[in-house]
């Protein structure tokens, strides 16, 4: 196997990303979901005020290559 950078958005898979979460220690992780929280809280501040999350009406389907 050949290590190299790749730009294709084709090779970001949800398969590949937890290949890549997965491989973090607990404290990289922590560190990580602490980042992504401290994000959506600035983008989006009022986030914290929301309640009972609704279900959506539309269905959902998610689909993977197998």
């Amino acid at each position: 196997m050949t290590l190299a950078i790749s730009h294709d958005r084709s090779e970001e898979t949800p398969e590949a990303k937890a290949r890549v979460f997965q491989s973090l220690s607990l404290e990289e992780r922590m560190e990580m979901f602490c980042e992504i929280t401290e994000f959506i809280l600035t983008v989006n501040p009022s986030i914290v005020d929301m309640k009972d999350a609704q279900p959506v009406k539309e269905r959902i389907r998610v689909l993977s290559k197998t």
